[in-house]
């Protein structure tokens, strides 16, 4: 099974349920929601949530997704990171871990 990842917040998560789809205010203002593969977690961490306390980390089985699944160049970091242009549907979201 072919996984990507999402960092979020508890909170968040828990609003997800209640929707019955997980969306991030990065798909209203970029167009999609942003990922990570295994390798690049550390460094997600470290750039964008140092110092956030609740946060988990969802794990995404990529061939459940029903929206678009792209690969973007990020030239800050010289890498690509996985974009879900679209709210990831929960039954994609196959484990869920606390950070």
């Amino acid at each position: 099974m072919d996984v990507i990842y999402h960092i979020t917040t508890k909170a968040e998560w828990n609003k997800a349920l209640q929707k019955g789809y997980y969306e991030n205010p990065s798909l209203k203002l970029e167009g999609f929601i942003h990922c990570s593969k295994a390798e690049q977690i550390q460094g997600v961490l470290e750039r964008y949530f140092k110092g956030k306390n609740n946060l988990i980390k969802l794990t995404i089985n990529v061939s459940a997704l029903e929206h678009k699944l792209q690969y973007d160049f990020s030239p800050s970091i010289n890498q690509s990171f996985p974009h879900v242009y679209g709210v990831i549907n929960l039954n994609a979201v196959v484990g869920i871990i606390d950070l």
